[in-house]
């Protein structure tokens, strides 16, 4: 019983422990998140002019926009 216990838990548990490639996935789901808010950061920003403070503010209200 012993050894068919310890079978079932490491059938169980290898697929588990094998985390090939997962920081990988991580840092292209950082780098997709990234170039995502640049590309709204981008849109936001087309054709404006003025101070920073303004531009902040009028980025900010499109963005709010676009997200609901």
């Amino acid at each position: 019983m012993k050894e068919k216990m310890m079978t079932a838990w490491t059938k169980m548990m290898y697929p588990v422990q094998n985390e090939k490639g997962a920081q990988s996935l991580e840092w292209l789901g950082i780098a997709a998140l990234l170039i995502l808010v640049l590309g709204i950061i981008s849109t936001a920003l087309k054709g404006q002019e003025g101070t920073i403070t303004e531009v902040i503010t009028s980025i900010v209200s499109k963005i709010k926009g676009m997200v609901g």
